[in-house]
């Protein structure tokens, strides 16, 4: 299947999942995260590894860049880098606020703008943007968070509408809580705790990072004239 597929955040979690989904699936990949060795592990065949911050947008292009002289153009564009430093607006430092700012909002803009304007010739393509129900709703200790989930699902929105006319699918899909990595970027214990209380306590432990990566792989794999423009994903048990 000579189709490329673009990865950030690869390293783990929803990333990691759908990079071993695809591959297993026969499509030619560029995985990207900060950790190389993590993704190099997984010694996935058709695969290109790069460490790369998608903040830094020429390293992120010339990835992409390099990937597609091998591979062929990027079909599917699956911007999943983020980071989840809750904390109260009140006394959160703000070098935490920019960090999100840089990861979570520009990384995706980046994604979007390197592989836009050709998928915008071939009349064809797919980009998935990763946000997350606090991208819909808000929560404590959510607030900069929220605003860069929301930022997600804005500009998704945004971007599909100025793409939809060249047949391009631009859609963003919410997960809810699930178990990855996401929390240990948080640095306050008691705000981990806390969060970690709540799942616990309301039994919010069911969904994977594996069923996350399979719905994704499920909205691209539907015909290019089929878009799945929001997806919500949750535990079932989840009420928030």
């Amino acid at each position: 299947m000579n189709k490329l597929v673009v990865i950030t955040g690869a390293s783990s979690g929803f990333g990691m999942s759908l990079a071993q989904q695809l591959s297993d699936a026969g499509y030619s990949l560029l995985l990207l995260a900060r950790r190389l060795e993590k993704m190099e592990a997984m010694n996935l065949p058709n695969t290109m590894c790069r460490k790369v911050d998608v903040s830094d947008r020429e390293a992120f292009e010339n990835a992409v860049r390099e990937a597609e002289d091998i591979y062929g153009k990027t079909d599917l564009i699956v911007n999943n880098a983020g980071v989840m430093l809750l904390g109260n607006m009140e006394d959160q430092n703000p070098s935490e606020w920019n960090n999100m700012l840089d990861v979570n909002l520009k990384g995706v803009m980046n994604g979007m703008q390197i592989v836009m304007k050709d998928m915008k010739e071939r009349r064809s393509g797919t980009i998935i943007n990763i946000s997350s129900t606090a991208g819909i709703r808000p929560y404590g200790n959510h607030a900069a968070y929220c605003a860069t989930k929301y930022g997600v699902v804005g500009m998704t929105e945004v971007v599909r509408e100025e793409l939809s006319p060249f047949n391009v699918r631009v859609l963003y899909v919410c997960p809810g809580a699930v178990k990855t990595e996401l929390l240990d970027h948080t640095t306050r214990q008691d705000i981990k705790d806390g969060y970690v209380n709540w799942r616990d306590s309301n039994d919010v432990n069911t969904i994977s990072s594996d069923d996350v990566a399979k719905t994704i792989k499920f909205a691209y794999e539907m015909p290019q004239g089929v878009s799945l423009r929001e997806i919500v994903i949750t535990d079932t048990r989840q009420d928030q």
